[in-house]
């Protein structure tokens, strides 16, 4: 008698073993993986964790989202591209990888097409986007949405920059771009193309009278040792954009789907707030080594540099879109 109740239970344990097993299996969370190029101590790394954390929570912990900093996937070329043939989930790219597939996207990178900060969180995060966005699916990825970069502003040594005038005649660094070099010949100056690397002994020595970058970037540099007064002509936001794989987007259910778009979203929000604080921070840092803060009447600077976004915009779908933006001004 003990024997056969001892079997019993022992067939009952089995099977109920057997529908553990298969509960956790089936409750088992499906990993996102997420390539990012910079360190997890970067605004948009921490907006994507938290992006991460809420939809774990509102999908009843179905979806987990693991982020992989530092380029541990790859560049972000090969990030999009592993995106875009459904070997990893997600990626953060900078928007001229986009541009690659639609032209379009070139827009919302365009020297002076954004007033400022507040101008391009509201582009962003009004749904003009939201076409342009999910039109890349044909390529095999998704635009969620665009985070800020941070806004490109000139840094000077000797005199800060006012106006076009103040510009004329000084050396300033640019990216190894034919756009970065017209642009800051529309803005009064010359650009040279130059390694980052290289620009604090340029500056040092007078080859160059200054460069131009993000806040965050001057003072991780201390570029402000050699180029102490920085104008905020904030020429340049180019954005970089959330991207999904289509094929991993086709698995979810709609009901999924549809928090997972609504989440990313909303987390451009997050990230600006999490920008601006963190160029607060290398703010103070340089300005308690001496550095200047100027801020500078961006219109003049605008004003001369609408015959080159003229010139970029060079399709229909461009112009209406250029149109959109500036009306959100």
């Amino acid at each position: 008698m003990f024997k056969k109740s001892a079997l019993k239970l022992a067939a009952i344990a089995t099977v109920v073993g057997s529908a553990l097993s298969y509960s956790s299996i089936a409750s088992a969370a499906t990993e996102i993986k997420a390539a990012f190029n910079q360190s997890d101590k970067h605004p948009q790394y921490l907006a994507l964790k938290e992006f991460g954390e809420k939809l774990n929570k509102e999908t009843d912990g179905r979806y987990k989202l693991n982020i992989f900093p530092n380029e541990l996937l790859g560049d972000q070329r090969a990030a999009l591209e592993l995106v875009q043939n459904g070997a990893i989930q997600m990626a953060v790219v900078a928007n001229p990888l986009v541009e690659n597939y639609d032209k379009t996207f070139a827009v919302i990178g365009m020297p002076y097409v954004y007033t400022g900060s507040a101008h391009q969180e509201k582009v962003f995060t009004s749904g003009v986007l939201d076409n342009l966005f999910a039109s890349t699916q044909k390529f095999g990825f998704e635009v969620l949405t665009a985070y800020t970069a941070g806004a490109r502003s000139m840094y000077t040594k000797g005199n800060s920059v006012a106006n076009v005038a103040d510009m004329k005649g000084k050396k300033i660094r640019v990216m190894q771009s034919d756009t970065m070099i017209k642009m800051l010949s529309c803005m009064g100056g010359t650009g040279v193309p130059m390694s980052q690397g290289e620009v604090y002994t340029a500056v040092q020595q007078g080859v160059l009278d200054g460069a131009e970058n993000n806040e965050i970037t001057y003072a991780d540099l201390k570029q402000y040792e050699v180029a102490p007064y920085f104008s905020a002509t904030r020429h340049l936001m180019v954005p970089d954009l959330v991207v999904a794989s289509s094929y991993f987007l086709s698995t979810m259910s709609k009901e999924d789907q549809a928090t997972f778009k609504k989440l990313a979203k909303e987390s451009t929000v997050s990230e600006f707030a999490l920008w601006n604080a963190q160029i607060e921070t290398a703010k103070k840092t340089a300005m308690d080594k001496g550095a200047t803060f100027v801020e500078v009447d961006i219109k003049p600077f605008q004003e001369s540099c609408s015959a080159l976004q003229k010139d970029l915009i060079k399709t229909p779908a461009q112009k209406d879109l250029f149109e959109k933006v500036a009306a959100l001004q």
